[in-house]
């Protein structure tokens, strides 16, 4: 009767062991799988952060408009008129 005992409790120690085993680790990969995701929007949002700055720089700091060799001072006495106007026309077609 002793063996049939002995072996009940280790069976029942080793269900024991078991589950405490499977509750554990599946803790640590439960744990690692939450680690990751804050890990991946932390990123995302690092990322919507810097395209928000670079297109604040963008709308604050426009590029400079192009300088062109035309002179666009009327009251200068070299202003041509018909480059001046065919200048504004390829500007806004």
């Amino acid at each position: 009767m002793s063996t049939t005992s002995g072996v009940n409790v280790l069976r029942y120690s080793a269900l024991a062991f078991g589950v405490f085993y499977g509750f554990t680790h599946q803790r640590s990969i439960s744990s690692a799988t939450r680690a990751a995701a804050a890990k991946r929007e932390y990123q995302h949002k690092q990322q919507l952060i810097e395209q928000a700055r670079a297109e604040y720089v963008k709308s604050k700091n426009p590029a400079p408009p192009s300088k062109s060799a035309l002179n666009q001072d009327p009251m200068d006495p070299n202003f041509d008129l018909e480059a001046y106007f065919n200048e504004l026309a390829a500007q806004n077609p």
